[in-house]
């Protein structure tokens, strides 16, 4: 028999924020995996002299390339949150999908759980039931504590 480990407030709140911030996660991610693909796009080469640094040596670059996005430990957790966050979110049934979308997805974030009650023709406390099922969801997949 497992026992659930109690959710700490801290660990509460900073899934919740995930859950906000998903769409400009996935932005970041993009970002940052093109800057991993990419990282010379910034830099001119301001050798022209030559010298023994100048002829580059056969290698394997999508082998490199690989290798850079598989241990950059920044894209590793952006991609692991977002990850959790898909898997919780395609499990729900589609009155807590609804949910999702009004108070974390919605660009009127101005809806209090009154208005998202009234959404969903449940009550408050039941709005917020839900709530407190998927963030201690994501924190499960997470693994976190």
């Amino acid at each position: 028999m497992t026992t659930a480990i109690k959710t700490k407030k801290l660990t509460f709140k900073q899934v919740e924020s995930e859950w906000y911030d998903y769409h400009d996660t996935l932005k970041e991610i993009s970002k940052l995996r093109e800057s991993i693909m990419n990282p010379f796009d910034e830099e001119p080469d301001t050798n022209t002299g030559g010298g023994a640094n100048s002829v580059r040596k056969p290698g394997d670059p999508t082998g490199n390339m690989a290798t850079r996005l598989t241990r950059n430990k920044q894209l590793n957790h952006l991609n692991d949150i977002v990850d959790a966050i898909d898997q919780v979110y395609n499990a729900l049934p589609d009155n807590y999908k609804q949910l999702v979308r009004l108070k974390y997805w919605s660009k009127n974030r101005q809806l209090t759980w009154d208005g998202i009650a009234l959404e969903l023709n449940v009550s408050k406390r039941q709005a917020m039931r839900w709530r407190n099922e998927i963030i201690q969801a994501t924190v499960e997949v997470l693994g976190w504590r």
